[in-house]
């Protein structure tokens, strides 16, 4: 499943203080104000996350770059940090053994 459907396959948007805003698609190609736009809410990579306050502002500029965005709450984005760690499998320590070498047998 792709990061963009995974982001989607969340429950919808509650009410939050604070809303988890990830750039889940490039910004090359878009339009140069769509651009600004993230670049005010300081996202410039793909698949970085950076959390704002529930504003009417924050959330117009949401609007505008809407198609660009995954919007989380807080309790959403919690929950999809822990599966994720969850869904890392720790892998066991690497044990390497240091043999000295045997000395070879010398005959004349």
């Amino acid at each position: 499943m792709s990061a963009y459907k995974a982001f989607k396959a969340q429950v919808p948007i509650a009410w939050s203080p604070n809303l988890y805003i990830t750039l889940v698609r490039g910004m090359p190609g878009t339009r140069k104000l769509h651009r600004r736009t993230l670049e005010a809410l300081r996202l410039g990579k793909c698949n970085r996350t950076v959390m704002r306050w529930n504003t009417p502002t924050v959330r117009g500029m949401i609007q505008q770059v809407k198609r660009l965005v995954v919007v989380e709450t807080e309790e959403m984005y919690k929950s999809r940090k822990e599966n994720q760690e969850k869904h890392r499998a720790l892998r066991p320590p690497l044990i390497v053994s240091h043999q000295p070498p045997t000395p070879a047998t010398q005959s004349s």
